[in-house]
């Protein structure tokens, strides 16, 4: 996925949440399939980012949340959370908490340009595991239990064998940090063919092996369903083969990368699969508008709509 265009978004239960040594106790809202909005609760925790709906309700991200409540969405993916102020997280943190969303993933390391989880260099270890280290104080303010990991680049001079064997390796002792925490890594495999070339990470079968290898429950797989329709396709089989490691889904049409329906993957039946297995995770809406302004914004809710319709 490209990181610099989608922001992601973040899981708060109600309930008692500390910020900067003060506690604010979040009121529940009442157990109810119906949103304050009077539209009906999705069945699966799609998760919009911000700026899907800025025509709708402005670019105050508290606006922002409201309005996603409002029409039954019940989380929030952010991926530049890490990059935003400590005042501007705890302020996300707290309206998330009174409207009951979940919080998913936001970016704890993806370097696009460098050979990093690969190389086998200690240094470098060290600074990912601090990395992570720095990304697990920003999961504790905002309530989140997913972060991203894009291990890299691959070295074209190496085994590749051996560049595996380091990516275990890093991974193992970045989950250790992470397992205390109760935060969960999850590696996200992207597409090499039109979006992210020469990147160590492409397959879910590949992401499914070193899940397996690190054996934590803190390193998980992240399915971005557009990646992997152009990297490999056969979604709901690779969803099955690899579900005991898979922690957190994405979306995406394809060809695109807009809202379902406007491409050529079958979200819907992909959405009662996952439903049908029990998913009550998050599915981060990891994509773009196909149409502009209010009228643009109304088509993705709707697609959803009609995707969840199962």
């Amino acid at each position: 996925m490209n990181r610099r265009n989608f922001l992601t978004r973040a899981t708060l239960a109600a309930g008692a949440t500390a910020f900067g040594g003060k506690t604010v106790v979040a009121q529940a809202a009442p157990a109810t399939n119906t949103a304050a909005g009077g539209k009906p609760k999705f069945k699966l925790k799609y998760a919009p980012h911000f700026g899907m709906f800025g025509n709708h309700a402005g670019g105050d991200v508290v606006e922002q949340l409201k309005f996603m409540a409002d029409q039954g969405f019940t989380a929030l993916e952010d991926n530049g959370m890490k990059g935003r102020s400590r005042e501007e997280q705890e302020r996300i943190a707290r309206e998330m908490a009174r409207l009951g969303m979940t919080m998913g993933v936001f970016v704890a390391s993806a370097d696009f340009g460098a050979v990093n989880y690969a190389s086998g260099d200690n240094a470098m270890r060290d600074r990912l595991v601090n990395e992570i280290r720095e990304s697990l104080e920003v999961a504790k303010r905002v309530n989140a239990k997913w972060m991203t990991v894009v291990p890299g680049r691959y070295d074209q001079g190496r085994e590749w064998d051996y560049q595996t064997a380091n990516v275990i390796e890093t991974l193992k002792r970045c989950a250790a940090v992470c397992e205390p925490a109760g935060v969960v890594m999850v590696l996200e495999p992207l597409n090499p063919y039109r979006d992210h070339p020469g990147l160590f990470l492409t397959k879910i079968p590949q992401a499914y092996m070193i899940c397996r290898a690190v054996g934590s429950p803190s390193c998980k797989i992240l399915f971005d369903m557009y990646h992997q329709q152009i990297t490999e396709g056969n979604i709901i089989p690779n969803i099955d083969r690899a579900w005991s490691e898979v922690a957190y889904f994405q979306t995406g049409d394809n060809p695109g990368r807009n809202e379902p329906t406007t491409g050529e993957m079958n979200y819907r039946n992909i959405f009662r699969h996952i439903h049908g297995k029990g998913f009550t995770g998050v599915v981060g809406m990891e994509h773009g508008n196909s149409r502009p302004g209010k009228e643009g914004e109304q088509a993705v809710i709707q697609a959803y709509r009609v995707s969840d319709s199962f």
